[in-house]
Order: C-alpha cells, then sequence, then structure tokens
C-alpha cells in the first residue's frame, strides 16, 4: 500500500482529498500545524472512512521537525496543500503570506529531494493567471502579473518546482484549483472559514444561518454579463478525486516530462449573482445582499478549459452547482446543528 503524505491536511480541501485517497485503496498521513484549521476535519474523515489518520502538529516552515516525520515513514508521494489561501488577506500582510507559503514549500521539496520521494502533487490556483487577455484559459495561457500576494505565491511555488524538476528524480504535477466549494455529501466534513469568510460560498451559507449580519457582492460594475465577477465553482470532492487520479497517473504511467499542470474546473463561467440565485434555488432562501465597491486583489473573470485533465487524468467533474450549493448549505445547517 503506497504511503502519501497530506500536507493541510486539516483543512478543507486536504480533508476530503484523504478521503478520496482511503477509499481508493492509499493510506495517508497528515501534517497541519493547526494554526488556522482545529482537529474537527480530521475527525471527520477517520469517521467518513473508519480508518485512523497518522497526524502531526507540526508548522512546516520548521525544516528539524518537517525531516523528522520523514525519517519516521516510507513515503510514496506528498501532496502539498498547506498554505494561507485568503486573497484580501494577503494585501493586508504580504510578507506573512510570503514567509509561509514559500518557506514551508522549500522545506518540503528539501525533504522530497533528500528522502528521494518519487512523487509530488502540488496545490496552486487559477490566480496564476492574473487577469488573462482570452478566456477560458488552458494551461499554456500566459501568466500574466498575479492579482494579489496570495497568487504571487503561488506563481513562484509553480517557478519554484520547475525549476527543480530539471534536475530532480521526483515527478510532479501542479494542479491549478478553480474554486473549490460545497462539502462532502455526508455533511460530516466541510468548510470551515478561518475568522470571516473570504470565499463567497461559505459567506452565503453563514448569511443564510444567520451567523453573519450582511452578505456583500463586491463590485457589479464589471464588464461582465450581469457586472459581477465571474468564477468558475468546482465542487471539493471533484478536487479531491483529481488528486486521486494524479498520484495515480504519477505511479501508473512512465512518462518522460518530470513535471505536468493541470487545470481543475468545471468549465463553466458563473458570475457572483448567479451562484447567489442557485444558492436561493436549492435552499428556498432568498438572501438580501448588499452591493460594495470592488475589492483589491479580486480578478474579473476567470474560468477553465479542463480538456487537459479529462483527456490525460481521466478526470471528469461529477457535481452541477446546485449540488455545490446543496452540499454547503447542508454542511452549513449541520454544524449549526453540532453547535
Amino acid at each position: 500500500m503506497h504511503t502519501i503524505l497530506v500536507t493541510g491536511g486539516c483543512g478543507y480541501i486536504g480533508s476530503h482529498t484523504m478521503v478520496d485517497l482511503l477509499e481508493n485503496g492509499y493510506d495517508v498521513i497528515s501534517i497541519d500545524n493547526n494554526s488556522r484549521s482545529g482537529t474537527q476535519l480530521l475527525e471527520g474523515a477517520q469517521k467518513i472512512t473508519g480508518r485512523k489518520i497518522t497526524h502531526y502538529k507540526i508548522d512546516l516552515c520548521d525544516f528539524g521537525a518537517t525531516h523528522k516525520v520523514f525519517t519516521s515513514h516510507q513515503i510514496s508521494g506528498i501532496i502539498h496543500f498547506a498554505a494561507f489561501k485568503s486573497v484580501d488577506e494577503s494585501v493586508l500582510t504580504p510578507l506573512s503570506y510570503y514567509h509561509n507559503n514559500l518557506i514551508s514549500q522549500i522545506n518540503m521539496l528539501r525533504c522530497a529531494e533528500e528522502f528521494t520521494i518519487p512523487h509530488f502533487v502540488f496545490s496552486s490556483s487559477c490566480s496564476v493567471y492574473g487577469n488573462a487577455d482570452v478566456i477560458p484559459v488552458t494551461e499554456e495561457t500566459p501568466l500574466k502579473r498575479a492579482e494579489s500576494p496570495y497568487g504571487r505565491t503561488k506563481q513562484i511555488g509553480e517557478d519554484m518546482i520547475m525549476d527543480l524538476a530539471r534536475v530532480s528524480k521526483t515527478r510532479f504535477i501542479l494542479l491549478r484549483y478553480f474554486n473549490p466549494t460545497g462539502a462532502h455529501p455526508s455533511s460530516i466534513i466541510g468548510e470551515v472559514p478561518f475568522g470571516r469568510p473570504s470565499n463567497l460560498v461559505p459567506a452565503i451559507t453563514q448569511f443564510a444561518a444567520g451567523k453573519l449580519p450582511a452578505l456583500k457582492v463586491y463590485g457589479t460594475d464589471y464588464d461582465t454579463r450581469d457586472g459581477s465577477c465571474i468564477r468558475d465553482f468546482i465542487h471539493v470532492s471533484d478536487i479531491a478525486h483529481a488528486h486521486t487520479l494524479a498520484i495515480d497517473y504519477l505511479i501508473n504511467e512512465k512518462k518522460e516530462l518530470n513535471c505536468e499542470i493541470f487545470n481543475l474546473g468545471t468549465g463553466n463561467g458563473v458570475t457572483v449573482l448567479e451562484a447567489i440565485h442557485a444558492f436561493e434555488k436549492v435552499s428556498g432562501k432568498k438572501l438580501e445582499y448588499t452591493v460594495g465597491e470592488r475589492r483589491p486583489g479580486d480578478i474579473i473573470a476567470v474560468y477553465a478549459n479542463n480538456d487537459k485533465a479529462r483527456t490525460i487524468l481521466k478526470w471528469s467533474p461529477k457535481f452541477s452547482l446546485e449540488d455545490m450549493m446543496k452540499t454547503a448549505w447542508d454542511w452549513e445547517v449541520a454544524l449549526s446543528n453540532n453547535s
């Protein structure tokens, strides 16, 4: 059985990916410093799968503590999620993002090199495209300047890996996520925002549940069909399964390319207002939102061409926008019932 080290395992996408890996024959180890998470999702992943997950509460910026994990296990692959990920927070505190996201990644890559870990999957983002000239974006779309320090850390992270891949025995896959949302269909795990949610869907569900006093749409004067930003929302379980397929591909396909890039999106551009209306439809709740000014760091519009992931990884999204909203709302209700 291959053992996969998942960094940020207590987080939103990390926990869903551990479930998918365990359900598809892999063993997993989790690392998370729990600075922006508790152990709720880790425990939920164990409940869903009936499997005990070895977890290390360490900071990946601490090389010594990180190194010790590698000496204790025979690791077949790494999926590196751990990072700060709030666009607007990164605009306010850029140095914290550069320090946390890049030092932790350097330490993971140092360990991958020292212990000759054969497979490495990196959690990247559609934010690397910036305000692209043409959409949908493909993996070959030229990258524009990132609109936020968060996006810039992902651009630098990708560059770091591509430079290393030229001389490394490790094979890498960079997965560029679009806008993960929704929750596991069991409602046992889902998104738990750190502080006030900066992503749209948890803001919607928390407002609908009475946890937030207001729901604000940041800008309705963009050059889009209804004036609000366009995003490519993708269900977190679809994102999670793509990581399992990426590991499968690295293990089973003996390709010469040491680094490959894949977009993970549905290929459908959805405006912020359309997402709100989709939630209203599945929940039966009318949302009285307000309109604010544009938010620094936000991209106007981006959605994916996912042909490469469909063809090479044999991946295809299973969940509709309505499914995303329904599972997100079911998870929010479950949180409220358990609080």
